[in-house]
């Protein structure tokens, strides 16, 4: 193989918009991004996308075209103070008439204060930035930050897509794989590209271990004086270079809201299907199933409720199993609580009772409980009517017409007769 010893997927990371598969949304033709680099007027924006989608490709290339400075940063590895000597250097370059680009990945591993510092810079246009990331910026960047800044959402790269980049690195005989001959069929590297669930970097990857597997010893190759070795990379292979699951799923992060609001509707939309596929999506990625279990024991009340009052005994009992027994036993066990509350009759009478209730508790206050409802364990509250006029509801054969609410909210009816 190849002496290089630099990643496949960084050495085949494309050098222009025209090599860069993909995104055709946001750099397309007559797109404004696409416009913005090639007139190297690209101004601050935000990279939002799955890993592998082309976040840091579109940032390398915009550092080939552009004629400003380009200074890259890790917000894992940076923080302020490094933030400083670049502002003081970004300055210096204004003055002399030259921009400065700062782009930083994973910029949603900054925090407030360090996102902060670089508002009055932005701002001025000392430097014009360029952050990626794989989280949902509404949350993780502050306002002012992505106010100042334009965002554009990425999306995971299609099978198709995945399976030209592989394509074109196997053709590619200056990098990567060099010398080394790879044999793989039209259905192994649709397998491949289906399994790197839309990560470019993670297909690459896998392809060049997938190589190192199967490639003939050095000494082989130096003895036949470079002639071309062809290897053959089979189902088998793939699979043994995936050494771990890499079903996108960050526990903290937007794809972990995603997955569990798809499994709260598909439940709620009686879909048992999809319920276990959403389900499983989780719980293969290795979600904390306590934590799933916890969500259906909220389903059982929010949306079955009063239509089926066993919903929450079910639920309780599966968070209660697999406390017990935990993974990779109890998966049944919270298979068979999802299922059953997908096919449950629904009701979210209860919910939206509630919600009325809590919305008069904040519109009114703290509404005095009526007098004749107040207990009276003193004469002095005797005295002052507490308790006054109860009926004893055993005493009516629990017939009697009472009020119970406070007066601004007499006869308020909060659940549907």
């Amino acid at each position: 193989m190849n002496k290089n010893t630099t990643p496949l997927a960084d050495q085949m990371r494309p050098e222009s918009l025209r090599d860069f598969f993909g995104q055709e949304e946001i750099i397309g033709k007559d797109s404004l991004l696409k416009k913005a680099i090639e007139s190297d007027q690209v101004p601050s924006i935000i990279l939002w996308g799955p890993p592998g989608s082309g976040k840091t490709t579109l940032a390398f290339i915009i550092a080939r075209k552009t004629k400003s400075e380009f200074i890259q940063i890790s917000a894992v590895s940076s923080g302020i103070k490094d933030l400083k000597e670049i502002i003081a250097r970004a300055e210096e370059s204004k003055r002399l008439g030259q921009s400065t680009i700062l782009f930083i990945d994973e910029i949603h591993r900054w925090n407030k204060k360090q996102q902060d510092a670089l508002l009055p810079d932005v701002e001025k246009g000392t430097i014009i930035l360029i952050g990626a990331t794989t989280e949902n910026p509404s949350f993780e960047v502050i306002s002012a930050l992505l106010s100042r800044c334009r965002v554009f959402v990425l999306k995971s790269l299609t099978s198709e897509q995945i399976k030209k980049i592989l394509q074109k690195a196997i053709k590619n005989k200056k990098k990567g794989l060099g010398d080394l001959e790879l044999k793989i069929s039209p259905k192994v590297l649709e397998i491949l590209a289906q399994m790197s669930n839309g990560d470019a970097r993670i297909a690459l990857n896998v392809l060049e271990y997938a190589a190192s597997l199967t490639s003939p010893p050095a000494s082989l190759l130096k003895k036949e004086r470079g002639a071309k070795s062809g290897v053959k990379i089979t189902i088998e292979i793939i699979k043994q270079a995936f050494q771990k699951s890499y079903l996108m799923y960050d526990k903290n992060g937007e794809e972990h809201y995603n997955i569990i609001s798809a499994l709260h509707k598909s439940m709620r939309g009686s879909d048992p299907d999809a319920a276990l596929y959403w389900l499983a999506r989780m719980l293969e990625a290795g979600e904390d199933p306590l934590y799933i279990a916890r969500r259906v024991v909220r389903f059982a009340s929010e949306d079955i409720g009063l239509a089926n009052s066993r919903a929450l005994e079910q639920a309780v009992s599966a968070y209660q199993a697999c406390h017990f027994i935990g993974m990779p036993e109890c998966n049944v066990i919270l298979a068979q609580a999802v299922v059953y509350m997908a096919k449950c009759k629904k009701s979210n009478d209860l919910y939206t009772a509630y919600q009325k209730a809590s919305q008069d508790v904040k519109e009114f206050g703290n509404l005095p409980v009526p007098l004749h409802i107040r207990n009276a364990p003193t004469k002095l509250m005797k005295d002052l009517n507490y308790g006054k006029d109860y009926k004893y509801s055993p005493d009516y054969d629990y017939q009697e017409k009472q009020e119970y609410l406070p007066d601004k909210l007499k006869n308020r009816k909060y659940l549907k007769d």
